[in-house]
């Protein structure tokens, strides 16, 4: 039986996959990326498990995370997200994923690439904690404080401090497996 981090309190498979090969493995990959903090921001309020069994229809509804074309949605596709059941039907976070897919777009523009521009906020590395237990995991850091500010001055939505350290830990920013974990060993390989 493998050992994991504690808050993996299941036996869903999509959340122990989830756990297993996704959650802290570095992200470069631009549209990956955006769709991870879309991902983030929908959550804000529920559950993750929520998000991951909704994920395979937030990328049909959303042109899988396409920028540029989400960017380009207008009332017609808003209405339409609105009433699909497969994603989360909350008139602000999506109006936010289409105003922040246009912020994401102007990031690009002017850093080359998101990836460049988002792991600034680590010195372009994983940050490697030791956690004992999930208690001692901070809900944010002066890093993803600072990401929240930055993103909200160029006119992300929903992307708190909070939501900012949540998408760290998930695209890898920071190794927040706890050390018992059998996963922590192997991200840090990864680094």
């Amino acid at each position: 039986m493998k050992k994991r981090c504690e808050w993996v309190q299941t036996d869903d498979p999509l959340y122990l996959n989830y756990h297993d090969n996704e959650w802290g493995v570095p992200v470069h990959d631009d549209q990956k990326l955006f769709e991870l903090l879309i991902l983030e921001g929908m959550q804000a309020g529920l559950s993750w498990t929520t998000i991951l069994k909704k994920r395979e229809n937030f990328r049909k509804e959303f042109d899988n995370f396409d920028a540029s074309k989400i960017a380009e949605y207008g009332e017609k596709k808003k209405e339409q997200l609105l009433a699909s059941k497969g994603i989360i039907r909350n008139r602000r976070k999506i109006e936010a994923s289409i105003q922040n897919a246009r912020a994401f777009l102007a990031v690009k523009k002017e850093y080359g690439s998101f990836d460049s521009y988002i792991w600034q906020f680590t010195d372009g590395k994983p940050k490697k904690n030791a956690w004992k237990n999930v208690k001692e995991i901070p809900p944010m850091t002066p890093e993803s404080d600072a990401m929240s500010k930055d993103l909200m001055k160029r006119g992300f939505k929903f992307v708190g401090p909070t939501i900012c350290y949540a998408f760290m830990q998930a695209v890898g920013m920071v190794n927040d497996h706890t050390i018992d974990c059998f996963r922590y060993e192997e991200i840090l390989k990864l680094h």
